[in-house]
């Protein structure tokens, strides 16, 4: 099978999956490439609520492929920062669920998204100082927004991977599972955030980046909207609210 992201839809999350097991899902030029249009789509998609990006069988993704780093065109790291940044300004919420290695490339996309979710066993490693590359300063701010200076210089200055204790520890993993049981809560999470306000969500995404400029933009989509009312009126009714405004 041909190296790919596969998509699948169901229940308001989209789930995206890393898929090139003969390489441990290492991302290829192609699927850098392919990233970014998936994601527009899938922006634009209402009954999409949330993302979930994960690799096939018991990896998450083992980085670039290396022998992408000689093809022709455009080169490979301008592609996997396309990617990341397209990932990181999605505007609804991404969750990656890590099996197995997440190293390189495959830790600066789980890295992009909002939140991580791990089983026990993962790995995670930035490892740019093995191959003499040149990791980009968006990503590097990325990298040092989520797990400190200190953190982010360890991972970098060595190439070494790090188990899931520390990396919960340090903020670059939100939960660690127990093996077999990752699937089974991160269907659980996301049902819980396809049922909470996009609204809310997509107003505390903008200001967790730092846009901290357009309280008066979403106080009036808040209440043009009406997910303030209808929250509220849900609360006072003691039923589950039913939430209208999408991105």
């Amino acid at each position: 099978m041909e190296p790919q992201l596969e998509l699948t839809v169901a229940d308001g999350v989209a789930t995206v999956v890393i898929s090139n097991p003969a390489k441990r899902n290492a991302m290829t030029a192609g699927m850098w490439r392919a990233l970014p249009g998936l994601l527009a789509e899938l922006a634009t998609d209402p009954s999409v609520r949330a993302l979930v990006l994960t690799g096939e069988g018991p990896t998450f993704c083992a980085g670039a492929d290396i022998s992408s780093l000689r093809e022709p065109g455009e080169a490979p790291q301008t592609l996997a920062v396309q990617a990341e940044e397209a990932l990181a300004t999605f505007p609804k919420p991404t969750l990656a669920a890590v099996r197995g290695y997440c190293v390189g490339g495959g830790c600066q996309l789980a890295a992009a998204c909002d939140l991580r979710f791990a089983e026990d066993d993962a790995l995670f490693g930035v490892t740019p100082a093995k191959l003499g590359i040149v990791y980009p300063a968006s990503t590097t701010r990325r990298l040092v927004s989520l797990v400190g200076p200190a953190t982010a210089k360890y991972l970098l200055f060595s190439g070494e991977l790090i188990d899931t204790e520390r990396a919960l520890r340090t903020g670059l993993v939100d939960e660690v599972l127990p093996k077999g049981e990752l699937g089974k809560r991160v269907a659980e999470f996301t049902r819980i955030i396809a049922s909470r306000s996009q609204l809310t969500q997509a107003a505390a995404k903008e200001f967790a980046t730092g846009r901290t400029d357009r309280d008066a933009h979403w106080e009036e989509q808040a209440h043009a909207g009406g997910d303030t009312a209808e929250g509220v009126a849900a609360f006072l009714e003691r039923r589950a609210p039913r939430f209208t405004w999408t991105v």
